[in-house]
C-alpha cells in the first residue's frame, strides 16, 4: 500500500489507493465525482487515514485521557452497559478521573501514575471500599478497551492496578430489619396499600426495588404462586412523557422465578381485588400505561418507555402495572420515597432503605438453614464468593421451601391484618 493517487475521469476527478489483497488479488478503494484535483486529494487523504485506523477518529499519539473517556462512554458503554451503570460511570469520570488524569495523553499514563492516583484518592476520601472499587473498575475498564478493543495503547497500564489497604474506611453497613421494625412500619402505613403491599413483596421475596416496582400482573401467577421476575424499572430526566423506563434485570441470572409464600399470596390477591375495585370507582379518570419503543439512529430498539395512554383509555397493549397509586398513577420507585422519610424521622429507624429488605431476607433464611446456593438463585446473583459457588445445587422444591421457612420466621398478627386489604 502506498499513498493516495488522483486521476481525471471525464469532467470530474477520482481518488484511489491500494487496499490489502484479498485471496492474493490486488484491491483498490476509490471514489469519483470531485470537481477539482485538490478536492479529490483532500478527501482521499481523509479516507486513507480512516482506512489505516479502521475508521477510528482518534490517533494514539494525540488523544487525551479526558477525550478518550468521552469516546469510551459513547462507543463502548452506551452499547454494552445499562443506563444506571453508565450514569454512575459518568459521575466518577467527571468528579475524579478528568480533574486529575484527564489532561494527560492516553499513551503517557503509566501503571505508576495510575497507582499513585488511586492511592492518593483513597487517602483523601472516606468512601466505602465498594465505591473505591467502582472507581477502579472505570479505570481498568477504560484502559482494557483502549488496548484490546480500539488499539489506542500498546499495553494496558491498569492491568495490575489494585486498591491499597484501606484503614478505617467507611464500611457498607446494610440494615437488617428486626421483626419489631417491620411491624412498626406496617402499622404506620396501614392505610397506604400500595406501599405496604410493595414492602411485603420485597420482604418475602428479596427482590430488588426496581424489580418490585416493574412488576405487572402478567408477571404474577397467583394460581401457582410464582412471580416471574423479568424486568427492572429505571428513571431518566423527566419530560412531557414522564421519566420511567422498563428494562431487563440487572444481570442475566436476574431473570428468574420465585415462589410466593401463603402470606404474600394472600396479600397480593387482596390487593389485586382492591385495585380492580378502584378501577371501577375512578372509571375514565383511572390512569393506564403502555410501552413505547425507543429506537436509535439505526432503527434498533434500545429502550422501552412507560407512557400514559391517551385520555386514560384502556387499550389492548395496556401495561397492567401492579404498584400504582389509588387512581392508577405510576410513580416507579418513588412510591418508597415519602414513606422512608417518615420511617427515618418519625419512627426513628435510621440508615435503612427499601432495598435493605433484600439483604434482610437473605440473612434470615441463611440463619434458618437455607443453603447459600438457593439464596443466590432466589436473589438472582450473577456471582457469589468462590467458596459459596460450591455449595449444594438448588432445585425448585428447595427454593419453594426457602419461602416457607421465611414465612414462619416473620409471621405476625400485624402482617396478617395488613395483608387483608379492605375496601
Amino acid at each position: 500500500m502506498g499513498s493516495v493517487n488522483v486521476r481525471k475521469r471525464g469532467n470530474t476527478y477520482q481518488y484511489y489507493f491500494e487496499a490489502a489483497p484479498v485471496n492474493g488479488k490486488r484491491k483498490q478503494i476509490s471514489k469519483s465525482g470531485f470537481r477539482t484535483k485538490t478536492e479529490a486529494l483532500e478527501e482521499g487523504n481523509i479516507a486513507y487515514n480512516e482506512y489505516l485506523t479502521t475508521g477510528l477518529n482518534f490517533k494514539e499519539q494525540n488523544i487525551s485521557y479526558s477525550d478518550y473517556l468521552d469516546y469510551w462512554i459513547e462507543n463502548y458503554c452506551k452499547t454494552n452497559l445499562k443506563y444506571n451503570t453508565i450514569q454512575a460511570y459518568q459521575t466518577i469520570i467527571e468528579k475524579y478521573l478528568k480533574p486529575e488524569l484527564g489532561k494527560y495523553r492516553l499513551t503517557t499514563l503509566t501503571s505508576v501514575k495510575l497507582h499513585s492516583f488511586i492511592t492518593e484518592l483513597c487517602s483523601k476520601y472516606n468512601f466505602s471500599r465498594s465505591y473505591f472499587s467502582n472507581i477502579l473498575k472505570v479505570i481498568k475498564g477504560s484502559f482494557r478497551e483502549a488496548c484490546n478493543v480500539y488499539g489506542f495503547v500498546r499495553y494496558n497500564p491498569a492491568m495490575t492496578l489494585r486498591l491499597p489497604k484501606l484503614e478505617n474506611k467507611k464500611k457498607n453497613i446494610k440494615h437488617v430489619y428486626t421483626q419489631d421494625e417491620i411491624d412498626k412500619i406496617l402499622t404506620r402505613f396501614k392505610d397506604n396499600d400500595v406501599f405496604t403491599c410493595a414492602f411485603l413483596t420485597a420482604c418475602y421475596t428479596g427482590m430488588r426495588t426496581g424489580e418490585v416496582c416493574a412488576l405487572t400482573w402478567n408477571d404474577i401467577d397467583l394460581k401457582n404462586g410464582i412471580i416471574h421476575i423479568k424486568h427492572n424499572v429505571y428513571d431518566k430526566k423527566k419530560d412531557e412523557k414522564g421519566k420511567w423506563y422498563l428494562g431487563s434485570t440487572k444481570t442475566e441470572t436476574g431473570d428468574r422465578k420465585v415462589y410466593i409464600s401463603n402470606t404474600l399470596l394472600n396479600a397480593l390477591k387482596n390487593y389485586k381485588r382492591k385495585q380492580s375495585y378502584l378501577k371501577k370507582v375512578y372509571g375514565s379518570k383511572y390512569h393506564y400505561y403502555h410501552l413505547e419503543e425507543v429506537k436509535n439512529s439505526y432503527g434498533k430498539v434500545i429502550e422501552y418507555r412507560i407512557v400514559e395512554n391517551e385520555n386514560h383509555l384502556l387499550t389492548l397493549n395496556t401495561l397492567n402495572l401492579v404498584f400504582t397509586r389509588e387512581n392508577g398513577l405510576y410513580s416507579g420507585t418513588d412510591i418508597t420515597r415519602y414513606p422512608y422519610k417518615i420511617i427515618h424521622q418519625e419512627l426513628g429507624i435510621k440508615n435503612c432503605r427499601f432495598y435493605d429488605l433484600r439483604g434482610s431476607y437473605a440473612t434470615r433464611i441463611l440463619k434458618n438453614g437455607v443453603e447459600i446456593r438457593d439464596v443466590a438463585d432466589i436473589l438472582g446473583h450473577k456471582n457469589i464468593e468462590t467458596t459459596e459457588n460450591y455449595y449444594i445445587s438448588s432445585s425448585n422444591e428447595s427454593r419453594k421451601d426457602a419461602n416457607d421457612i421465611f414465612e414462619k420466621v416473620i409471621h405476625s398478627d400485624i402482617i396478617d391484618k395488613i395483608s387483608n386489604y379492605k375496601y
